[in-house]
């Protein structure tokens, strides 16, 4: 082997470990923004529930 073929499987190596940290980066992003998302959607609708309930006891 020549030392052009080492370095190229080094960085080859290197390419695929900075790839696979960067991919789950990526989707650790994009869990938590869909976590938050989630938790935007339920709290709307438990606020909505709430005030719901709270307007219909006053009212009668």
């Amino acid at each position: 082997m020549t030392k052009n073929s080492i370095w190229t499987i080094v960085g080859v190596i290197v390419a695929i470990v900075i790839a696979w940290v960067l991919v789950n980066a990526l989707f650790a992003l994009i869990g938590v923004v869909f976590k938050l998302l989630v938790v935007a959607v339920v709290a709307l609708l438990v606020f909505l529930a709430l005030r719901y309930f709270f307007a219909n006891s006053t009212s009668s």
